[in-house]
């Protein structure tokens, strides 16, 4: 099938392996406004309150594909992730197709970019129609899902590796598993000229905006970002060690004795307040960018499931609830609600402007 109109193609360095987007490959899109933003109207219109669609989010007609496929993930795959990895790419264009800038051949095809070795062993037929077809959105978007779970579950039986398993997932899935299994983690920014790096930090970045904004709670969803508690830093974020189920502490510690005001670090809503044998006590809160974070180990909790919250508001009190070895509050950032989707929250928080 011929390439769109209004598709340029530009393959620098091809690079054979058994990936979705090939190394080295870079799709450039001259789309129209409908590949850009679907025909929803305004700023943006929001899609089970998970993905943000319209013009230059998720297209509307591909919204539900993805959740969907995300939705089918037991691994806490977030939907924003698949949502940024078409965009990255074909920018949500079905018929894009990269080629050897050589011999003009075909290398990878359709909205998900897979070469046919992997769309051989990775494709399902995800409308039932029968056919397997990489054209088909409603065929690539769930084959792309499929792919990584799959390499999530992966992720996560090596916590020794660099980076989180959504992280990880994303750069076995540009460059294949063998490369991450070669560097323990994300390739540096030296492999194939920093294009999985790139590929892996650009993704990331992207997950927030096209997250749908939680109104759910306007306008009381207000308040500064803070410091979730008033205690020292203790144990660090990626710290290995045989104490943890992962094998290396998914998010970072502070010091503090029980009966320490634990504050939401920022606006939100309380998508879990419960109880967890590993976390103890707990509250997940999800925030506007679409963003979770988490605060384990409490004593006693002062919000309930459903709840909106203030930045700095109090949600509970600190304790030695759950698999610890003393009291502290044990504090996450996550792209999902679910275990396994962490990230360094230092950064995250600094980027909100707390002093930290």
């Amino acid at each position: 099938m011929k390439a769109k109109r209004g598709i340029a193609l530009l393959v620098v360095g091809f690079v054979v392996s058994p990936l979705a987007l090939g190394l080295g490959i870079i799709l450039l899109i001259a789309a129209s406004d409908d590949d850009k933003g679907g025909g929803s109207g305004g700023d943006f219109q929001l899609s089970g309150g998970l993905l943000r669609v319209g013009k230059g989010y998720v297209p509307e007609k591909y919204a539900a594909i993805i959740e969907k496929a995300a939705a089918s993930c037991d691994q806490g795959l977030p939907a924003a992730v698949l949502a940024a990895q078409l965009e990255a790419e074909s920018n949500f264009n079905p018929e894009a197709q990269s080629k050897d800038p050589v011999t003009h051949k075909p290398i990878a095809d359709g909205i998900a970019q897979f070469i046919p070795d992997t769309w051989a062993t990775e494709g399902i037929d995800g409308n039932g129609d029968g056919k397997i077809n990489v054209w088909d959105p409603e065929d690539a978007i769930p084959s792309q899902g499929s792919m990584m779970c799959k390499l999530l579950k992966t992720a996560k039986a090596h916590p020794q590796y660099s980076g989180s398993p959504i992280e990880l997932a994303l750069a076995g899935y540009n460059a294949g598993w063998g490369q991450v299994d070669r560097y323990k983690g994300v390739p540096p920014a030296s492999f194939a000229g920093g294009q999985t790096y790139d590929y892996v930090k650009s993704i990331m970045a992207n997950v927030a905006r096209l997250t749908a904004p939680d109104t759910s709670g306007d306008p009381g969803m207000s308040g500064d970002w803070t410091r979730p508690v008033d205690a020292p830093l203790g144990t660090p974020y990626h710290q290995s060690g045989g104490m943890w189920s992962s094998g290396y502490h998914t998010g970072i510690d502070f010091v503090a004795g029980i009966g320490t005001p634990v504050r939401a670090a920022g606006p939100g809503k309380v998508v879990s307040a419960s109880r967890v044998n590993a976390y103890g006590r707990q509250v997940i809160i999800r925030h506007a960018d679409g963003m979770y974070t988490q605060y384990a180990h409490m004593s006693e909790l002062k919000v309930s499931t459903g709840d909106t919250v203030k930045g700095g508001q109090v949600i509970g009190l600190s304790g030695a609830d759950g698999n610890v070895s003393g009291p502290h509050l044990h504090f996450e950032v996550r792209t999902g609600p679910d275990y396994g989707t962490d990230v360094a929250p230092l950064p995250y928080l600094r980027k909100k402007g707390v002093n930290i």
